[in-house]
C-alpha cells in the first residue's frame, strides 16, 4: 500500500543520489520541517548548513525527480536533503493518499472563494497582499506601468530592479545574496516581456539591449557560483529575442549590436547565439555580420570570440569546405579540432575525407599525455567498423604508453579481446605499468595505474602482490573491500591500518568513512570466527572516541 502511494522506495532513492549522498542524507532525518503534500509534489524544508527548500515530484507511475535550491542541489544533482525528504515520505507514505486529498480540497476552496468574491473584495484583498509583500507589489506596479504604455516609468524601474548596488554590501554581490539579485533580474525579464506582448515590441528591444548592456557590468562583481543570476540574466536576453521577433528591427543594425555583443568584454553573462537571431536578421543582417566578423578576425586572428563568431556563421552558412579551412588554422593539441573536422565531414557524407582527418589527429597528438578520448574512441570506430581489429589495437597501444591510464588500459583490453590477442597484450601492457612503478610515476588519483589496472582485470592476487611496494591508501581500500570474502585476514589488517589515522580528525565525511572501515573489518571477522575480538576493538574504539557525539549516532545507524 505504502508503495503504491508513493510510486517509489529506498533503491530509487539509493540510485539517484548514489551510495554516499544516501548516506548522508539518513543523517538529515530529523532536520526536516513544513512537509506539504500537493497534488504529485512534496515540498519541504531542511535545516542544513542553511536552510534549503526542497521540492520531490513524485507519482503518476514516473518514480520521483527533486529539486533543492541547495549549492549541490542547483546544480541539478538529487542531493542528501532531497534523500532525507525522499525518506520522510516513505515513513510517512500511509498518510500521503489523505493529505494530498485534503490539499486538493484546499486548493478547490480557494478556488471557490476567491470566485465567489465581489471586485471590491477582490481589490480590498490585492491591496491587502501588496502591502505586506513588497516583491509581489513591486511586480504589480511593473504590469501596471506597461499596461498605461508608461515606458518611462517601466524604464525606470527595469533599471532599478538590474541594479546590484542594493544587494553589494561591501562594494561586491556575495553569494549568500546572489539568489535575492537573481529574482529582480527575473522581474525585470518579465516586465520586458510585459512590454512587447502589450503592443511596445519596440520599445522593449531598446530596453532590453541597454538592460543586457548593464547587465555585462554588474555581472563582473557577482558571485555566481551557483548560476542563479547567468539563468535571470539569459531570461533577458530571451525577451530582447521575442521582442525582436515582433517588430523585426532594422536587421544591419541588429547585427552590428550583437557582433558587439559577442566580440564585447562583458558577454559572459547573457552568452549571446546571434544564430537565434538568424531568422530576423535575414540574408542582409547576416552579410552585415560576416563582414563585421571577417573584419573582427583580421584584426586578431587568435581572439576566442573573433573565432567563436565565424565558426558559428560559417556552419550557418552550410559551406563545409569553408569550416574545415577555419577550423584548420587552429588545431588544438588535444586533437579535439582535429574531431571537429572528422564530425563535420562525415556529417557531409563525406566519410573518408573523414577518417582521414581523424587519424591526422593521432599522428599529430601521438607524443600528448592528454589527448581528447572521443577522437580515439571515433577513429576506433571507424577501425571496428571496417573489420581492422589489428590497427584498433595498434591505437589503443599506443594510447597507453602515452597516456599511462586506466581509460586507457580499458580501451586497449576491450579492443585486443576483440581481435583474441588479449593475453599477449596484457602481458606488454602490466610491463608498461610496472616501468612507472620503478620509475616512481603515480597516476591520475595518486596511486600507481598498474594497482588500478589488476583491480580492474579481477586479478586480486597480483594486485595484493604488486600493492606491498606502491599502492596508496584507496587502492589499498579497494582491495580490501574486494577480498573480504577471499583473503579477510590481509583485509581485516588493511581496514585496521586504515582506521588508524582517521581518529584524529574530525567531521562528517572522517566519520562516514571510518564507519565504513568498521563494517569491512566486522565482515572480516565473521569470515575468520572472530566476532569477540571485533566486538572488544570496537567497544574500545567507542570508549576513546566517546566525545564526538556525531560519530557515535553514526555507528549507532550501521549498528556498530
Amino acid at each position: 500500500m505504502a508503495r503504491q502511494a508513493v510510486d517509489f522506495g529506498e533503491d530509487e532513492l539509493r540510485a539517484l543520489a548514489g551510495a554516499q549522498s544516501f548516506e548522508r542524507g539518513l543523517g538529515y532525518l530529523d532536520a526536516v520541517t513544513g512537509l506539504e503534500v500537493g497534488d504529485g509534489s512534496v515540498t519541504a524544508v531542511v535545516h542544513g548548513t542553511d536552510i534549503y527548500e526542497v521540492e520531490l515530484a513524485l507519482g503518476g507511475g514516473a518514480g520521483i525527480s527533486g529539486w533543492c535550491d541547495c549549492p549541490y542541489g542547483q546544480e541539478g544533482n538529487f542531493c542528501k536533503h532531497c534523500v532525507a525528504v525522499g525518506l520522510t515520505v516513505l515513513r510517512q507514505a500511509e498518510a500521503i493518499p489523505s493529505r494530498r486529498a485534503a490539499a486538493r480540497a484546499r486548493a478547490s476552496g480557494l478556488e471557490v472563494w476567491l470566485t465567489a468574491l465581489s471586485r471590491d473584495e477582490l481589490l480590498a484583498l490585492v491591496r491587502e497582499q501588496i502591502g505586506e509583500n513588497r516583491e509581489l507589489r513591486r511586480r504589480l506596479e511593473l504590469r501596471a506601468a506597461a499596461a498605461r504604455t508608461d515606458t518611462g516609468a517601466v524604464r525606470d524601474r527595469i533599471l532599478a530592479l538590474i541594479d546590484p548596488r542594493p544587494f553589494a554590501r561591501y562594494g561586491y554581490v556575495e553569494y549568500a545574496d546572489a539568489t535575492g539579485y537573481a529574482r529582480q533580474v527575473e522581474e525585470a525579464a518579465e516586465a520586458l516581456r510585459a512590454l512587447a506582448s502589450g503592443g511596445l515590441a519596440a520599445q522593449a528591444v531598446g530596453l532590453a539591449e541597454e538592460a543586457i548592456q548593464a547587465l555585462g557590468q554588474a555581472y563582473e562583481e557577482v558571485d555566481d557560483s551557483d548560476g542563479v543570476v547567468g539563468r535571470a540574466v539569459a531570461a533577458v536576453a530571451e525577451a530582447h529575442l521575442e521582442a525582436c521577433s515582433v517588430v523585426r528591427p532594422d536587421p544591419e543594425r541588429l547585427a552590428e549590436w550583437l557582433v558587439g555583443q559577442v566580440l564585447g568584454d562583458r558577454n559572459d553573462a547573457a552568452d549571446l547565439d546571434p544564430l537565434d537571431y538568424a531568422g530576423i536578421l535575414g540574408p542582409a543582417g547576416l552579410a552585415r555580420m560576416r563582414q563585421l566578423a571577417a573584419e573582427a578576425r583580421r584584426r586578431r586572428p587568435s581572439g576566442w570570440a573573433e573565432r567563436y563568431l565565424m565558426e558559428r556563421l560559417v556552419k550557418a552558412e552550410g559551406d563545409v569546405d569553408a569550416l574545415v579551412a577555419l577550423y584548420a588554422k587552429d588545431l588544438v593539441p588535444s586533437g579535439v579540432t582535429h574531431l571537429r573536422i572528422a564530425e563535420e565531414l562525415e556529417a557531409a557524407g563525406r566519410v573518408d575525407e573523414a577518417l582521414a582527418w581523424a587519424e591526422r589527429g593521432l599522428r599529430d597528438t601521438a607524443d600528448e599525455a592528454h589527448v581528447d578520448g572521443r577522437l580515439v574512441d571515433y577513429v576506433c570506430d571507424r577501425y571496428v567498423r571496417a573489420g581492422r581489429m589489428a590497427e584498433t589495437v595498434v591505437v589503443r597501444r599506443g594510447r597507453l604508453r602515452a597516456e599511462r591510464s586506466l581509460a586507457a588500459y580499458q580501451g586497449l583490453r576491450a579492443a585486443a579481446r576483440a581481435a583474441t590477442c588479449w593475453a599477449t597484450e596484457r602481458k606488454a601492457a602490466l610491463a608498461v605499468l610496472r616501468e612507472d612503478v620503478r620509475r616512481g610515476r603515480g597516476g591520475w588519483y595518486g596511486g600507481p595505474v598498474l594497482i588500478d589496472a589488476l583491480l580492474d582485470d579481477g586479478d586480486l592476487d597480483a594486485a595484493w602482490h604488486e600493492a606491498a611496494d606502491c599502492a596508496d591508501d584507496r587502492q589499498w581500500q579497494q582491495l580490501a573491500d574486494l577480498s573480504r570474502e577471499t583473503r579477510p585476514a590481509d583485509a581485516l589488517a588493511v581496514y585496521l591500518r586504515l582506521v588508524e589515522p582517521l581518529k584524529e580528525p574530525t567531521g562528517d565525511r572522517v566519520y562516514e568513512r571510518m564507519t565504513r572501515l568498521l563494517l569491512g573489518a566486522r565482515d572480516c571477522h565473521q569470515a575468520l570466527g572472530t566476532e569477540d575480538a571485533f566486538n572488544a576493538y570496537l567497544a574500545a574504539l567507542r570508549a576513546e572516541l566517546k566525545r564526538r557525539r556525531k560519530f557515535i549516532a553514526i555507528l549507532d545507524r550501521h549498528g556498530l
